[in-house]
Parts: structure tokens; C-alpha cells; sequence
């Protein structure tokens, strides 16, 4: 049955508009050109979103011929502005944009562990008014909000979860208290640094992938054939619960020690570089975990195998809960040598060769699991970690994948690092607001 006009209408509006987002200014010729419509449909439905205030002329385009010159049409860009959110456990970023993604604003703030609940609130609530005042948004259409923690599937709200701050689940619910004329939404911060990552990073060209979050924790998103996945209760990927070696026992509903995390986590990593004599420079302003495998990957890109020595800053972390010694996991103890003989015999004990081969074999551990599961081909290494540890990480890692599953995996640096979960949660911002605002003109 064939589409009524007012139907064909709003996908032809709903087509343009996309391809205007997606690829900016247009003109009437290149619309006709990307959507195959007509001349006289292209020319209707550019009058209908002008008079509709969605697009404007921006310029024009063909200066370097003769003749008049084209209009370039584009998305009126403040038509709406929208606001996204980091939220973590020391603090929250927050950055305002127009509809078409453009920043206007961006600041931080930390959040100490002691700070008061309403007064953590308080204190990321007034940052998000500041940005969108000094932004010039006087009024926010969507925020977009990245945080750790699951997401009910069937509510959409953050759920109470023992391990993080209590000011997360009430900063949602101030936020729409505070902006009642705005749609406020809560996502995953690892599930939106998967969509970042698709859209902008290192799974561009993949409809099946998996990435992992090694950051201040560790965590997991699942995209199988173009869909992010969540699970019946909106927990996939709470990889840092799973049950690995080299703990001291196993985790508990309520606490990740003893699984992924006690491995992957920035404590633990700090503390295994720690064990190899490797030290991060002074004044690195990334997280010590992060700044630790990038102060490696250097040593190694310069061609040493040893720690940096050049305005050492000593770390040596004891304490990461349920992390034993590191030892040799192919001779026969328990620890970090070789997952199942992986690493090269060459790997002396210390260094930073060393480090980065102990750390890939903990991470393979976390993905070997995935690909048994999942096989989604390839794995993203995200967060600030991964990208720190960019190639020199990856590599060693899908080296170990190649010895461990029987599955082709590729392993990839992530591009975005830990900037990832708050332009993820622009694009939800984005895609949520224009899905209001891009509704048929004539329903």
C-alpha cells in the first residue's frame, strides 16, 4: 500500500533533515542528488522546513563559477541547546551545545568523597546552569547523562547501587526539578562511550563490537549488528564482576573485588606498575593508572624496556584489594606472567615491557571471556587506559587473544579515551532532541 502524501511528507522532511546533520550545508541541487526526489518534492519540502524554522540559508555555494550561486541550507542551529554529563565518583564535567553538536560551553568540578549529598548535588546542578548561562542557552532542551551504574530497562533510571555516591540518582532527579521545560535521560557511561566510539572513534566501520572500559573501574558495552545490548535488567557488560585467576577469592553480588576489576582497575594497575619499577612524570593531569601505561608506552616507543626515569614520580600503591603478588602465571604460580604462556619468554621481570605484558595478560583475560561469548570480531580497548596504552597495548593484547580463542578478533586502541562518555552523551542529547523537534510537521 503506498504512502499517504502527508506520510511521504515526513519521511522526505525526516530524510533531508538527517543528511543535513550528517553532512552539513546543502544545497537544493545536492539534496535532490542524496534523497533521488524530484526537483519540484526537494523544492517543497526546503519551503516547508524553512517556514517550520528548522533550516535557514547559511551561505552559498559555487563562488568560483559564473552565474548565481546556490543556497546552502543548513539545520538552524539554535534552535534548540542541549546539555550532556559526565558523572563520576570524584566529580562531574558538563558541556552545552547547540542542536547541531557544536560547543558552546564546557567546565568541571570536582566532587569529593566526603562531600554531603545535597551539597554534591548542589554543587553539579549550578555547574550545569553556569556552563548554559556562559554558553548563551537560556533555555536547555535535552540533557544527556553519562554515569556508572545500571540503567533499569523498563524505567530508565539510574538504580540504587550500594558502590557508587548517593548525590548520582538524586542529581537526575534535581536536574528535572531544576529544568522542568527540559527531557532529562540517564544512560551507562560505558554504553554511551560505545556509541562515541562508533560514531566518531575506532569502531567507525563496525556494526558488531564490543568495548571494554578500562578506566577508574572497568566496564563493558555490547553492539551486536548496529543495537547497543543491555541485558534483562539493563547489566551487560558488568565485566568487572566476572570471576578471573590471581584474586584472592571470588566477587559477591555487592562488591567486584576478586573479579575483572581487581585486575583492570586503575588501583590495579597502579600497583602492578608499581611491581615492575614503573613510574609516571610529574604533573600528569590524566589518572595515575592511565598516566602509568602511557609513561610505558613511551619508554618502549624510545626503545628501553626500563621505567621512565626522567622526574620520577614514585607510586607503588599497596593495598589493591584482592590482588595477589604478581608472579608468573606460565611457571606455575599465581599472577601476572603469561596467561596460559602468552607473553614472550623474553619479558624480563620489571620495565616497562614488562608492565605493559603483565597488564595485556589481565586485560586478554577480560576479553578472551567476551570472545568466547559474544564473538563480536572486534574489541575496543576504551577509556583513559586504553587510549594511553593506544597500539602498544592493543597489539600485545590481540596477540594473546590469537593464542587463547579460536575466534579472529581484532583489538583496537580507542580514539576518544575518557572524553567518550560525555560526547556520547551529547549524540543522545542530540538524536533525542531532533527526534522531537524533526516529528512530521503536520501530525
Amino acid at each position: 500500500m503506498p504512502a499517504s502524501p502527508s506520510t511521504a511528507r515526513a519521511i522526505n522532511d525526516r530524510l533531508a533533515l538527517r543528511l543535513l546533520q550528517q553532512q552539513g550545508p546543502l544545497t537544493a541541487a545536492q539534496l535532490k542528488q542524496h534523497t533521488g526526489l524530484s526537483r519540484p518534492t526537494v523544492a517543497d519540502l526546503v519551503d516547508r522546513l524553512a517556514a517550520s524554522g528548522l533550516i535557514q540559508v547559511v551561505g552559498e555555494a559555487g563562488e568560483q563559477r559564473r552565474g548565481p550561486n546556490a543556497k546552502l541550507y543548513g539545520i538552524v542551529a539554535d534552535r534548540a541547546h542541549l546539555a550532556a554529563l559526565d558523572v563520576r565518583t570524584e566529580g562531574v564535567s558538563v558541556l552545552v551545545s547547540d542542536l547541531v553538536g557544536r560547543v558552546l560551553g564546557e567546565a568541571s568540578v570536582p566532587i569529593g568523597g566526603d562531600t554531603g549529598t545535597g551539597h554534591a548535588v548542589e554543587q553539579a546542578v549550578a555547574l550545569v546552569e553556569r556552563v548554559a548561562k556562559e554558553a548563551g542557552a537560556d533555555r536547555l532542551h535535552t540533557v544527556g547523562i553519562g554515569a556508572p551504574g545500571l540503567i533499569d530497562p523498563a524505567t530508565g533510571e539510574l538504580r540504587d547501587s550500594g558502590g557508587l555516591p548517593a548525590w548520582h540518582r538524586r542529581l537526575v532527579a534535581v536536574l528535572q526539578e531544576r529544568l522542568p521545560a527540559a527531557r532529562v535521560t540517564v544512560e551507562n557511561e560505558t554504553n554511551l562511550a560505545a556509541l562515541a566510539e562508533q560514531r566518531d572513534g575506532a569502531a567507525r566501520d563496525r556494526d558488531t563490537f564490543v568495548l571494554l572500559w578500562l578506566g577508574f573501574g572497568t566496564g563493558a558495552a555490547v553492539v551486536l549488528d548496529g543495537h547497543l545490548r543491555r541485558g534483562a535488567s539493563g547489566g551487560t557488560g558488568e565485566i568487572g564482576f566476572l570471576p578471573v585467576p590471581w584474586t584472592r577469592g571470588l566477587p559477591s553480588a555487592t562488591d567486584c573485588a576478586g573479579g575483572f576489576h581487581s585486575l583492570a582497575s586503575s588501583a590495579a594497575i597502579t600497583e602492578l606498575a608499581g611491581r615492575h619499577g614503573v613510574t609516571a612524570p610529574p604533573g600528569t593531569e590524566e589518572p595515575l593508572g592511565a598516566g602509568l601505561v602511557r609513561a610505558a608506552v613511551q619508554a618502549v616507543s624510545a626503545g628501553g624496556a626500563g621505567a621512565w626515569d626522567a622526574g620520577v614520580v614514585p607510586v607503588g600503591v599497596a593495598g589493591d584489594v584482592g590482588v595477589v603478588p604478581v608472579g608468573v602465571v606460565g611457571a606455575g604460580g599465581a599472577g601476572d606472567g603469561s596467561a596460559g604462556g602468552a607473553a614472550g619468554a623474553g619479558s624480563a621481570e620489571g620495565g616497562a615491557g614488562a608492565f605493559l605484558d603483565a597488564l595485556a595478560d589481565r586485560v586478554a583475560l577480560g576479553v578472551a571471556s567476551v570472545v568466547a561469548v559474544l564473538d563480536p570480531g572486534c574489541v575496543v580497548l576504551g577509556g583513559e587506559v586504553g587510549h594511553a596504552g593506544g597500539e602498544e597495548l592493543a597489539g600485545r593484547v590481540e596477540e594473546r587473544i590469537r593464542r587463547m580463542a579460536p575466534l579472529p578478533t581484532e583489538v583496537r586502541a580507542g580514539v576518544l579515551g575518557g572524553a567518550a562518555v560525555l560526547r556520547g552523551a551529547l549524540l543522545t542529547a542530540r538524536e533525542a532532541a531532533q527526534e522531537v523537534l524533526f516529528a512530521p510537521l503536520d501530525r
